[in-house]
């Protein structure tokens, strides 16, 4: 939310006191030394005893006077604290003269910050509201790993919360710690106590609640583009490694979950809809994600970079790093989530000390990588120089060696997103360099070989050249035999004039297809075509406008069925389709429908046009038969039936086509009683 300083300063009433009283030094360069040295302890002696006499009572010009029309507060500047090492002050203790004179303001920075201590810190702030009527505020320390909080107010219990409490006892539901608090006309005193096992980082803003809700509804909206751009990279890593089998895809999407259970802790998402029920996890997940996405990226380097074989040193440095994270994620697990001992900050600090490192490593690894030419180097180290830049001002946050602003307390997220999605470009430019590598190393193999031909040749005595020469044509006849043989085996099994199956693999492709559909209980069918008005095609038009019709009638068939299926030509205007793995007859018909239609279009030969049609008998295996042979005669029949009733049409099998065969006193199938009709 974006406020005008001017206006957000503006109803700030402080008066800071002028203790430096007025010196006459500045008016009178002559006065005498002595009175200088006597004036200056004095004033500092009045100042002092003023500080602690006056130290109880606070004084009324360091409250923070609130306007209603202002909707946020940062608290930084307005809060002094006092550091507790021993942790066992109370609030009535705090509240003496003795402790409230040690209360000093806390140092520059638009947030608090103390880094990791053991210490407890008690925080003072004084409010009030102009309005006589006590006003709504909500208090909001947006933080996510402080274990324990207590905010003291004028009267009642205090409220209580913390990241070691389970996220139902918080007064309000929100990732982040949210106390709300009534401030009347009259200044009131408010003692915040913290304690935490991680960073001491204490960001506190005070909201009106209207526009902490608006406020609340944004962030989550970035936050959601955030943890959805993670989940688009995981699960397309992910589906990468379920394809490929590179275990680099795999250790990516490890180090990318890894990272989001991190950012999920650091963002108190998790702890809001995740593990909200478990306290203990509450605390340890922030650690243990980024020491798991710490081992799986250093992991990840190793096998990306190859560093064992190509950097042996650098590679020995890195194993000592990654077994750090690792014993950091034994000792969180076994220390932090299995025994009932309050967490401690030693896995923090050896997260943080060891991030650095780590990133320095990986953009090391990338230099070298670079330089040696390993594909997707140069995305590599962009990602590490984005996750070392952040990872390095998260870790100078957390010990408070750098302030706590929205820069640095995002920096992080901005590093690891820009690092993940780099590493899965890094990830795709190592497919493409090696695959054109490989195409290189091809590409000079060749080079080599033919320059080594050339070398033989040119070396080589009349005698080796007789034997090359001869040995070409020896290849040159083996070439042609194996041509020939080709020519020979496509000729046997294809018709010359169409190129489709001939009666020869015909035969075998049916015998194979029967075999399968009982193995499998399925159905063949075969359709048998014979053209109607072929004949005279041949008689007034020629031969070559007669096979200009069968080309384009096989063309018309094969465009007609499945790319399973086989068409063949047996006779001189029969054509035979094989239908395989069929389930039931309106398959078959479905199939003879659009022959049917296919064939009875006109065809253009040259300048003529002429119409043909077709008939087609149907049968099924084994419906209809239970051989090739029957199968194929049957199919015959029902054609015949076709053409008897008229052609241009299709007839399925049944037993009355049996009653008229094709010619009188001939059972035989058409392609073998009307030999006329085979091809020439």
């Amino acid at each position: 939310m974006s406020l005008d300083d001017s206006h957000r300063d503006a109803p700030l009433k402080f008066v800071i006191p002028d203790h430096s009283a007025p010196n006459s030094r500045n008016r009178s360069p002559a006065l005498p030394r002595a009175r200088i040295d006597w004036t200056l302890p004095t004033l500092l002696l009045l100042w002092l005893l003023t500080s602690l006499t006056c130290a109880r009572a606070w004084p009324s010009e360091s409250t923070l006077l609130l306007d209603p029309h202002q909707e946020r507060y940062d608290l930084a500047t307005h809060v002094e604290y006092l550091e507790d090492p021993s942790g066992r002050l109370t609030f009535e203790e705090v509240q003496d003269a003795t402790h409230a004179a040690a209360f000093r303001p806390v140092p520059g920075g638009s947030e608090i910050n103390f880094g990791y201590s053991h210490s407890t810190y008690w925080l003072r702030f004084r409010l009030a509201s102009p309005s006589s009527t006590p006003a709504q505020w909500w208090l909001e320390i947006a933080y996510f790993s402080l274990n324990h909080i207590r905010l003291y107010g004028p009267e009642g219990p205090p409220t209580i919360t913390g990241y070691a409490y389970p996220f139902e006892q918080r007064p309000i539901a929100h990732r982040f710690f949210v106390l709300p608090i009534e401030v009347g006309a009259e200044p009131i005193d408010f003692y915040l106590q913290v304690r935490s096992s991680g960073s001491l980082t204490i960001p506190l803003h005070l909201w009106q609640p209207r526009a902490f809700t608006a406020e609340t509804a944004s962030s989550y909206g970035a936050i959601s583009l955030y943890f959805g751009a993670l989940a688009a990279l995981l699960l397309y890593n992910l589906l990468l490694y379920l394809s490929l089998h590179e275990a680099s895809y795999l250790l990516y999407v490890c180090f990318v979950a890894s990272m989001a259970c991190g950012q999920l802790a650091l963002t108190g998402i998790g702890s809001q809809y995740l593990w909200s029920g478990w306290a203990h996890w509450n605390i340890a997940a922030s650690d243990f994600g980024f020491s798991a996405a710490g081992l799986f990226g250093l992991w990840f380097v190793r096998r990306f970079l190859d560093t064992r074989r190509i950097m042996p040193r650098l590679d020995r440095l890195l194993l000592i790093v990654l077994s750090l994270f690792a014993f950091n994620l034994l000792y969180i697990v076994f220390h932090d989530l299995f025994t009932n001992e309050a967490p401690t900050a030693l896995a923090a600090k050896v997260l943080s000390i060891n991030s650095l490192p780590a990133c320095l490593i990986g953009i090391a690894a990338g230099v070298i990588g670079l330089r040696r030419g390993r594909g997707g180097a140069r995305f590599f180290l962009m990602a590490w120089a984005a996750l070392l830049l952040g990872a390095a001002l998260a870790a100078m946050r957390n010990f408070g060696w750098v302030p706590t602003n929205a820069f640095t307390a995002h920096m992080l997220q901005i590093g690891s997103a820009l690092e993940m999605l780099l590493l899965s470009f890094a990830l795709a430019d190592r497919i493409h360099s090696e695959r054109r590598a490989r195409e290189e190393a091809q590409m000079e193999a060749l080079i080599a070989r033919q320059a080594m031909v050339d070398t033989l040749d040119q070396a080589a005595s009349t005698l080796e050249e007789r034997i090359a020469e001869r040995t070409q044509e020896l290849a040159q006849a083996n070439r042609r035999l194996s041509d020939s043989e080709c020519q020979l085996r496509q000729a046997a099994h294809s018709d010359p004039l169409t190129g489709l199956a001939n009666r020869l693999l015909l035969d075998d492709r049916t015998e194979h297809a029967l075999a399968a559909a009982q193995r499998d209980s399925q159905s063949v069918g075969l359709l048998l075509i014979d053209l109607d008005r072929f004949k005279p095609v041949n008689d007034l038009h020629g031969h070559a406008a007669g096979d200009a019709v069968l080309r384009e009638v096989a063309r018309r068939i094969q465009g007609a069925i499945r790319a399973c299926d086989t068409v063949a030509r047996i006779g001189g205007d029969e054509f035979v389709v094989l239908l395989e793995r069929l389930y039931d007859t309106a398959g078959a018909i479905q199939v003879a429908e659009k022959l049917v239609t296919a064939l009875s279009a006109p065809f253009q030969i040259g300048e003529q046009e002429l119409t043909v049609g077709a008939s087609i008998g149907i049968a099924l295996y084994p419906e209809d038969a239970q051989s090739a042979k029957m199968l194929r005669q049957h199919a015959d029949w029902s054609m015949y039936s076709a053409k008897r009733a008229g052609g241009g049409g299709y007839q399925l099998y049944s037993k009355a086509t049996e009653r008229h065969p094709s010619s009188p006193n001939d059972n035989r199938p058409r392609h073998e009683a009307q030999r006329s009709k085979k091809p020439a």
